[in-house]
């Protein structure tokens, strides 16, 4: 079906070979961007307007494949005579229905040319559209008819990858001769020169959906690892979904600071990714992290609170206190009077009082806090060394030397065994990432990852990393990781701060020179925590951050 090209048979004139020169050239140029557009869309259109340059063509549709491969849809459409530019950069919707690639019955649809080059592989080249038979024009009619326009020599060339999988098809519209002015055929030059075009751009688009696919499915798997420690301790996964936003939050504060120490960070596409992703798999190594630990909310708490089994003790102690009152009366017989009878009841409430008192204030110290006293740590010492009769008849003090340990933690509910369990969270983020084969554009992902639990003055872990030794998107990290923490109401062992408490403890992590400073002033002289606070923090706990007592930032 295709028609021949006029002088094929000769040998080319000096405008051909210049003409073949341009074709090259352009040709050169798409290859070249081919090469390097992420952007699909744009690609498209790139492919689609060379392809119109090259062959002198007035107008031209590009066509893509649906997602299920069952039809053929307008993806981009431009005309030059009408001034037409539908779908692609115009923003402009093409509102004309898919072309069906088969029929009601099964059969492939050959009637439409789209459809015809698309299941047969082949181009179709016809020279004037309204004297062709064998295809169904009646589209292109109603269209010419609508807009006045006169639809003639048409090009449609099926684009396939190198597995011949059908990507898409390229139509072009009337050809025009640069002398004249007149529509013309597109001759066999113009149809070998796309039929190249196509096919490098098919790959090209192939390559390009591929990497997305993979993209998406490597961040598909993140999500994966993420849902399963949301699973295992669902605030731990709420955690990893809201440290990124804040990180990239942080990160376009730095990206625009036109002055300050700041003013030279600047962050790629492919920068801010690397970052949002480490910030998704900061805390992926607290898969195996145990659950009781990550989720313990008191101090005696396990795999259920232990201060349960103390409450017993304490409520043998005050049974065995009664038995006691009870058999030294029997034992007085008839020699008890009524005021000795008076004193050994009074004795027993107060030391009844005593116990509850005692209790109260253990079950109180069992929750974490911010600072335990020195005298409430020496109290429970203290109240340790009451003795009680367990079932078996033994004698054994009222709290053994672990429980006692976990009640006199001075900061939160973990011991140092504990703590040292779930610090070596980073030390397995840090294998797993490392085991992974990053591409040169995410190389620093682990980096980025591992360093939120360092410290600007060289204290922090795994590898007591110092500010100069870490990437500013590694200290932003650590500001993001921090204030979600301390911010976060969902958390089994503590409470939620309230927006100027946060803010508080961060100019306190800042001080100690725990913190960037330059990205802590920036976070507070951007109000980044109140962009976070609005999406993120709930309302009870937003309320007016006093800056006078930060220094710096009191004016």
């Amino acid at each position: 079906m295709s028609a021949p090209a006029s002088r094929h048979d000769l040998a080319p004139t000096a405008g051909e070979h210049r003409d073949i020169a341009y074709r090259l050239e352009r040709l050169t140029e798409l290859c070249r961007a081919l090469g390097s557009q992420r952007d699909i869309p744009l690609l498209l259109e790139r492919i689609l307007l060379t392809a119109r340059d090259i062959t002198r063509a007035d107008g031209g549709t590009l066509y893509r494949t649906t997602e299920n491969g069952e039809a053929l849809c307008f993806d981009i459409s431009v005309n030059q005579t009408l001034k037409m530019h539908q779908g692609g950069s115009s923003g402009q919707a093409i509102s004309i229905p898919d072309i069906a690639l088969t029929l009601p019955d099964g059969k492939p649809n050959l009637a439409a040319v789209a459809a015809y080059a698309a299941n047969t592989g082949h181009s179709v080249n016809i020279a004037d559209v309204y004297q062709a038979t064998g295809f169904n024009f009646n589209g292109m009619r109603l269209f010419d008819e609508k807009y006045g326009y006169r639809s003639q020599s048409i090009l449609t060339v099926p684009m396939q990858d190198h597995e011949g999988e059908l990507v898409g098809v390229l139509q072009l519209i009337n050809a025009i001769d640069p002398e004249t002015g007149q529509t013309v055929p597109f001759s066999e030059t113009d149809q070998h020169f796309i039929e190249a075009l196509a096919a490098q751009a098919a790959m090209a688009m192939t390559n390009q959906q591929l990497i997305g696919r993979l993209e998406n499915l490597f961040e598909s798997l993140i999500k994966l690892i993420n849902i399963g420690i949301g699973e295992k301790s669902p605030h731990t996964g709420r955690h990893c979904e809201q440290v990124p936003q804040l990180a990239m939050m942080l990160a376009e504060a730095a990206h625009n600071a036109t002055e300050g120490p700041l003013a030279d960070f600047r962050m790629t596409d492919a920068d801010r990714r690397e970052l949002w992703l480490a910030a998704l798999l900061h805390d992926c190594g607290k898969i195996g992290t145990p659950s009781h630990i990550v989720e313990k909310a008191t101090k005696l708490e396990t795999i259920f609170d232990r201060i349960h089994l103390v409450d017993t003790r304490f409520e043998v102690l005050k049974r065995d206190a009664e038995i006691r009152v009870l058999q030294e009366k029997l034992a007085l017989g008839a020699s008890l009077t009524p005021d000795k009878a008076a004193e050994l009841d009074a004795a027993l409430e107060a030391e009844r009082l005593q116990l509850d008192e005692e209790r109260n204030f253990l079950r109180r110290i069992n929750f974490g806090n911010e600072g335990m006293r020195a005298e409430d740590q020496q109290r429970v010492l203290d109240i340790a060394e009451h003795s009680w009769r367990g079932p078996d008849g033994q004698v054994r003090k009222l709290l053994d030397d672990e429980e006692a340990g976990n009640l006199r933690i001075r900061a939160g509910t973990l011991n140092d065994a504990e703590r040292a369990i779930i610090n070596n969270h980073i030390v397995i983020t840090i294998r797993m990432l490392e085991s992974l084969p990053w591409p040169k554009q995410l190389a620093r992902v682990t980096e980025f990852a591992g360093g939120h639990h360092e410290r600007m003055d060289g204290k922090g872990y795994p590898k007591g990393l110092t500010r100069e030794q870490m990437s500013v998107q590694a200290r932003i990290m650590a500001v993001a990781d921090i204030f979600e923490a301390v911010t976060a109401a969902d958390r089994p062992y503590k409470r939620g701060n309230t927006l100027n408490e946060a803010v508080d403890i961060l100019a306190g992590f800042k001080a100690r020179n725990h913190i960037d400073p330059d990205l802590f002033d920036l976070f507070v002289r951007e109000r980044i925590y109140e962009k976070y606070a609005e999406q993120f923090m709930h309302p009870s706990q937003i309320d007016e951050v006093d800056l006078s007592r930060i220094p710096g930032h009191g004016g």
